[in-house]
């Protein structure tokens, strides 16, 4: 399953360590004008390299269409796309060829496949994700015309935690600092603790999370393909991640009914609830009111100390890898979270127009 969605739909392709990473976008309505210098942007709060917390893998991710668009507009038929990798160090993976790293593919894709690439994880990594940030920058900008805007940060690393809602931050101050936090001094805590782990050669995880805003009453199907199904099932699909929930989510388990009901009101605007623990869906579809979630992020499993482990002929064996990576994945993984929701709600506007009554 390398295609994600039902209209709007990405087809991903390419490996961490091969020629580049590409996709095929299909379903884009024709005449949207893209703003390339905007998807580029995008790459660029991804890519390696970017910070003192984030790999120092050197990569340009400069990012060529090959098709669909023209004239700055696209055209209604497929948008390909490809980022070639410029620095990969595969020689740093070689004398991981026959070994199963600890919480790792390795196995998994052995097993499955009876091959897998080593060199940097291969399809497994997270690199792959270049082709869903792409994808993603064209559907927010899809979405941007009908009023919706995603934005997400990191409320979590590791212990260090943010417990203030989104709606008392200032989330302009989220690309101000190096860990995309918008509380300033709490940004500075978790920067602290990332380079801790790092200077330990060990990884963290944490929290990130997603708003959209400005979603239409009736986007979401009331059986499958509810909604927030939806988002999950797109940001269960990202690398690292351990967990999603929505609106209240697990601490919505410890309030009664009535507390956790939404009421409605209406005035010269519409119909509102009085509080939004529902996360603006109800019953699979949005209701009009701010979406909002949480995604749980693992310590990554990559790290640069001796580990034990096993090889394929089930010999014990101790590893310690080489090669460059992120103590803390939440940075850059905040780009990734944004595009999978885009995704996911650009489908579900093209969905609920083929609905529409």
């Amino acid at each position: 399953m390398n295609t994600f969605g039902q209209i709007f739909r990405l087809t991903s392709f390419g490996e961490s360590h091969g020629r580049g990473i590409g996709g095929i976008i299909d379903g884009c309505p024709a005449g949207l004008e893209v703003n390339i210098e905007a998807i580029q942007k995008e790459l660029a709060r991804r890519k390696p390299g970017q910070s003192k917390i984030t790999t120092q893998r050197k990569e340009p991710d400069e990012v060529e269409f090959l098709s669909g668009i023209f004239e700055g507009k696209t055209q209604g038929t497929p948008i390909a796309f490809v980022v070639w990798n410029k620095d990969q160090h595969s020689d740093d993976y070689n004398n991981l060829k026959d070994i199963f790293r600890p919480s790792h593919a390795d196995y998994t894709y052995t097993q499955k496949y009876g091959t897998r690439d080593h060199r940097g994880g291969g399809r497994s990594s997270a690199r792959e994700t270049i082709a869903r940030v792409v994808a993603g920058a064209l559907a927010k900008q899809l979405l941007a015309k009908v009023g919706v805007t995603i934005q997400a940060y990191v409320s979590q690393v590791a212990e260090i935690s943010m417990d203030k809602s989104y709606k008392e931050l200032d989330l302009s101050k989220t690309e101000t600092n190096i860990v995309r936090c918008p509380d300033p001094k709490i940004a500075d805590a978790m920067i602290e603790r990332i380079v801790k782990a790092g200077q330990e050669k060990d990884t963290i995880g944490g929290v990130i999370t997603g708003i959209a805003t400005g979603v239409p009453v009736g986007w979401g199907e009331p059986v499958f393909n509810k909604l927030h199904a939806d988002l999950g099932f797109a940001m269960l699909g990202i690398n690292a991640v351990k967990g999603f929930e929505y609106g209240s989510g697990f601490a919505g388990t410890k309030l009664n009914g009535s507390q956790h009901n939404d009421t409605f009101r209406s005035d010269e605007s519409g119909v509102h609830t009085e509080t939004n623990h529902s996360g603006g869906i109800q019953g699979g579809i949005s209701n009009g009111e701010d979406i909002y979630f949480n995604v749980a992020f693992k310590p990554i499993a990559t790290l640069l100390k001796e580990q034990q482990t096993i090889d394929k002929a089930n010999n014990k064996v101790s590893i310690h890898p080489k090669g460059r990576h992120d103590p803390c994945v939440l940075p850059r993984a905040v780009p990734i979270v944004e595009a999978m929701a885009a995704l996911v709600l650009a489908d579900h506007y093209l969905l609920n127009k083929t609905n529409a009554k």
